[in-house]
């Protein structure tokens, strides 16, 4: 059974969730409402290769680093996190939250096979 390392895991949730924290209250005070959801983005990456850093060194970790950047599965993120940013506002945050998440279910398959080519 494989093992998993709780402190990734802790990062990625400390990281990304004091960011949507600290960008909920930006935007309380702000005109725009949309465009908080991205705000997360830069933390949890920096929070995946901190992590990696713990698995990989030296060339092996710029090699992994640079597969993580060019993932397919970022650009399915994006595209969930806009299509979010739009459903949460047409059908309040649930249901829109709900419909952002079916999408990124069949939508990250779909960029993964496209990127690969498999």
């Amino acid at each position: 059974m494989p093992s998993i390392d709780i402190f990734p895991v802790l990062l990625l949730f400390l990281l990304g969730g004091s960011v949507v924290v600290a960008s909920t209250h930006v935007i309380k005070n702000s005109v725009c409402r949309v465009g908080g959801i991205f705000a997360a983005f830069p933390a949890v990456y920096l929070a995946a290769v901190i992590g990696l850093s713990m698995d990989y060194k030296g060339s092996d970790l710029l090699l992994v680093s640079e597969q993580l950047s060019k993932g397919a599965l970022m650009v399915a993120d994006i595209c969930s996190a806009l299509a979010a940013s739009y459903m949460i506002l047409r059908y309040e945050w649930k249901q829109g939250l709900f419909y952002a998440i079916l999408l990124w279910t069949v939508i990250a398959p779909i960029i993964d096979f496209l990127w690969l080519g498999f």
